[in-house]
C-alpha cells in the first residue's frame, strides 16, 4: 500500500524536484537568510530577542500560506524556505549570543535534533524520500528537518570559520569541496540519492554562509566590505528573478500536461 502511494504522489508532491535551478537557489536562499539575520539584528539595531520574534512571526505566516496550497507553487515554497534559512540563523545565533553556548556544543545539538527528526518520520512514514511529500505530516518532518539543517549549517559553519579560525573564503571552500565529493559520488559511485540529497543540502548551509559573510563582513574582520544591505538585496533580487522563472516553467509545463491530457 505505501509503495502504491509513493508511486502515485509525485504528481501531488508539495516541494519542487531537485534539479540545478533548485541548488541555485537554495544557495542563494541560505546566504540571504545569514546575511539578512545580521542586517536585521545588527544595522537596523533591532537586536537578536526582537528580530526573532518577528521573523518567527512571518515564518509562522508563510508555512500556513505554504501548507494551505496542497502542491507545489514556487512562490509560496520558497518564500517559506528564505525565511526558515533567516529563522534557522537567528536560532543558532541566540544559543551562542543569548545563552553562552559552544559553537562546538550548538553544532551537537542541532545534529542529534536533525537524527531525530528524521529516526521519527522514518518510523512514522517509512521514508525519508522528499519526492512524496503529500500529506501534512509528512510536510510537517520536512519543514522540521529543513529548520535543523540550517541552524546545523550555521552552528557548523561559524564553528570552521571563527573558532577553528580558517576564515570565511577557506570555509567555503571546505564545505564546498565536501559537496562536490557527494555529489561524485552520488553520480559516478551509486551514493543512495535521499543520503546524498540531506548531506547536501545541510552542507549548502555553511557553504552559502560563509560566502555570504565573505561579501559582507568589514575588510578588518576577514570580510569584503559590501555591507549586509547591499548583499542581501543581491541575492533577494536573484531569488526573486529564479522564483518567477520557476513559476513561468511550472505553468508552461502544467498547460503542455493539459494538452496531452
Amino acid at each position: 500500500m505505501i509503495a502504491s502511494i509513493d508511486e502515485y504522489g509525485s504528481e501531488l508532491n508539495r516541494v519542487p524536484d531537485v534539479t540545478l535551478d533548485f541548488w541555485l537557489i537554495k544557495i542563494m536562499a541560505v546566504t540571504m537568510g545569514e546575511t539578512a539575520a545580521d542586517y536585521l539584528a545588527v544595522n537596523l539595531g533591532l537586536g537578536l530577542t526582537v528580530t526573532s520574534l518577528i521573523m518567527s512571526g512571518i515564518l509562522i505566516v508563510a508555512l500556513v500560506l505554504q501548507f494551505g496550497q496542497k502542491r507545489y507553487v514556487p512562490w509560496a515554497y520558497w518564500l517559506a524556505v528564505v525565511l526558515t534559512s533567516v529563522v534557522g540563523t537567528l536560532v543558532s545565533d541566540n544559543l551562542v549570543d543569548k545563552f553562552g553556548l559552544r559553537l562546538e556544543t550548538t553544532t551537537i545539538i542541532f545534529s542529534v535534533a536533525l537524527a531525530l527528526t528524521f529516526i521519527a518520520r522514518y518510523a512514522s512514514e517509512k521514508t525519508l524520500s522528499i519526492h512524496t511529500i503529500f500529506t501534512t505530516r509528512r510536510e510537517i518532518f520536512y519543514w522540521l528537518a529543513i529548520l535543523f539543517t540550517f541552524s546545523l549549517g550555521t552552528a557548523a559553519g561559524d564553528l570552521v570559520a571563527e573558532r577553528f579560525d580558517l576564515g570565511y573564503l577557506n570555509t567555503g571552500l571546505i564545505f564546498g569541496g565536501v559537496i562536490a565529493a557527494i555529489a561524485f559520488g552520488y553520480f559516478a559511485l551509486g551514493l543512495d540519492g535521499i543520503l546524498a540529497f540531506w548531506l547536501a543540502y545541510i552542507l549548502t548551509r555553511p557553504f552559502g554562509a560563509s560566502f555570504g559573510d565573505l561579501l559582507a563582513r568589514p575588510v578588518e574582520y576577514g570580510g569584503m566590505g559590501f555591507g549586509t544591505t547591499f548583499t542581501s538585496l543581491t541575492f533577494l533580487g536573484s531569488i526573486v528573478v529564479l522564483v518567477l522563472y520557476m513559476t513561468l516553467k511550472k505553468m508552461i509545463e502544467e498547460d503542455e500536461q493539459a494538452l496531452l491530457d
